[in-house]
């Protein structure tokens, strides 16, 4: 049954000898091209790494002659899928630190931190992606165990999602923070005695990652490559790289010139001087598979630390509304660095009040510029007045279904029961905007599309929790997922034209999947069979 992967059919060969050649023809297969009809096919003709043309079998079949037949049996196709927003080079790191995804206590991270430590000889010890949601005390820690078993070495921990740190006594000193350190959008929390906790938060973070000594291109490259296999393996051939620092933005550039990097990455540039100045002399840069033309801002901090700005205080935490990070006279410089230079401008906005912020600025900037596609990043929770807002102002939603799922277990806590209906209200705004792009957040969920498919048409985590779905009204619909997994998210990073659907003259970027895809109800395991880029194999089960 297999050796269809890797032979041509003798007879469907000879019948085709006086056709057209191309390189490839993937036949008998059920083919979801994700045009504007939604059309289905049975076959694909590719040359030269791009789309020939899509039709029925005998038509595809008696016009072209191929290097290579694929029979896929039946199997579901789909353009390759994009993740929206991911983060290629977080995850490198992270995959190079102590591993501290899903650990259950305090107890259990210190554990695992002195393990990494072991086998790993650093002058600071880095890890990441503990979540104290997951504890059965769920405030946020204090750095007393990791004082006792690492009193000397400076040891620091990011939260799973990179908005709070959990640093030693040994970190604090060798930094320089101390009871008296203040930070414009971020905090440095204290015990109850007013020592430090060892917790820093949003742009407090700072003090500390900017001087971390990183770890060596070499290591990273090698992390790269191999979360690359990661993506092709789910179906994914592109990711919108949420925010480049200019060390990052080299480093990708490179990889990519040299043909190791060979993933389609659309890049977003923190707006630091030095990118600042490289989009100023060079404007957009399209080299190969990589084109960067936006910039990322971060608003406000994250709904599991905290640190996102609501309108209102936290209901689980009365004194706080959260953060601010980038203040509204540098988001209004940042607009303007956008509209000279032509770049969009893409905004992590999670609280009410940060999307409200947003929103105003983006419908200023849309009077001059129509088509501008500014996104918003998350999208998080919204105030339920402030969703007419969007429609007709260009904004473009940016959303991670699995969030909903991954935070159902706080989030009424959080926000309490009026601000979720603005909460994760992915349907809501699908319906102003028109489009969404849909992405998975990577490292802080996990990279597998149909988990991120599952959470946005049920509404349930990879367990099918909760069985009736979280705030299931705001549930999206097949088709409107898989747009925005393929051809909205194409939209959201001006590449429509190229890619997020399998018609004519487009690169033939598409998965073959293993098994039948099914989204209804519970969650239904799936992967790449059989991985293209550009009408290569990039990946194969066999």
């Amino acid at each position: 049954m297999r050796y269809f992967l890797v032979c041509s059919i003798l007879l469907i060969g000879v019948s085709c000898m006086k056709g057209k050649s191309v390189d490839l023809v993937i036949h008998n297969a059920k083919i979801h091209t994700m045009d504007d009809k939604n059309s289905i096919a049975q076959a694909i003709a590719i040359k030269d790494g791009k789309i020939v043309e899509v039709g029925p079998d005998r038509q595809i079949m008696n016009k072209y002659s191929a290097d290579e037949f694929i029979d896929a049996e039946g199997k579901d196709v789909f353009p390759g899928f994009a993740d929206a927003h991911g983060h290629l080079m977080s995850f490198a790191r992270q995959k190079l630190s102590a591993n501290l995804v899903g650990c259950s206590s305090m107890e259990e991270l210190v554990v695992l931190v002195e393990k990494y430590s072991q086998r790993k000889e650093r002058s600071v010890i880095v890890g990441g992606g503990w979540d104290q949601s997951l504890w059965n005390n769920k405030d946020l820690p204090n750095n007393k165990l990791l004082n006792e078993k690492f009193p000397q070495k400076p040891v620091v921990l990011y939260r799973i999602d990179g908005h709070a740190v959990l640093v030693n006594d040994a970190a604090l000193k060798k930094y320089g923070i101390d009871e008296t350190t203040q930070v414009d959008g971020g905090a440095i929390l204290k015990n109850a005695d007013g020592t430090l906790s060892g917790v820093l938060l949003d742009n407090a973070i700072s003090l500390v990652s900017d001087k971390v000594p990183d770890f060596s291109d070499k290591e990273l490259t090698g992390a790269l490559l191999e979360i690359q296999q990661e993506l092709f393996a789910y179906g994914i051939t592109d990711v919108h790289e949420a925010g480049l620092s200019t060390h990052d933005f080299q480093l990708v550039r490179n990889l990519v010139k040299n043909n190791q990097l060979t993933i389609g990455v659309y890049g977003m540039l923190y707006p630091t001087a030095e990118n600042a100045a490289f989009a100023k002399k060079h404007g957009f840069l399209k080299e190969k598979n990589l084109l960067v033309r936006s910039f990322k801002v971060i608003g406000d901090g994250a709904l599991g630390s905290r640190g996102a700005l609501l309108k209102q205080p936290y209901s689980d935490d009365p004194h706080n509304h959260g953060l601010l990070t980038t203040s509204l006279e540098d988001m209004n410089r940042y607009s303007s660095l956008a509209e000279l230079t032509g770049y969009q401008l893409n905004i992590h906005a999670i609280g009410d009040s940060t999307n409200r912020l947003v929103l105003d600025l983006i419908v200023a900037y849309s009077k001059t510029k129509p088509d501008h596609r500014w996104r918003i990043e998350h999208a998080q929770v919204l105030d339920p007045k402030d969703f007419e807002l969007l429609a007709g102002s260009g904004a473009f939603p940016s959303v991670q279904p699995t969030h909903a799922v991954s935070d159902q277990r706080w989030a009424e806590a959080r926000l309490g029961r009026a601000r979720l209906k603005g909460a994760y209200a992915y349907n809501s705004l699908l319906t102003r905007s028109g489009m969404l792009a849909i992405g998975t957040d990577f490292p802080v969920e996990n990279i597998n599309p149909f988990l991120t498919i599952h959470a946005a048409i049920n509404r349930k985590n990879a367990e099918n929790d909760p069985i009736t779905g979280f705030l299931i009204e705001e549930a999206l619909t097949e088709e409107a997922c898989l747009r925005g997994m393929t051809i909205w998210a194409a939209f959201a990073s001006f590449q429509e034209k190229t890619k997020g659907s399998l018609e004519k003259g487009k690169e033939a970027n598409l998965v073959v999947l293993e098994n039948p895809f099914l989204t209804k109800g519970i969650y239904h395991p799936n992967f790449a069979y059989l991985t293209f880029l550009k009408g290569k194999r990039v990946f194969s089960m066999e």
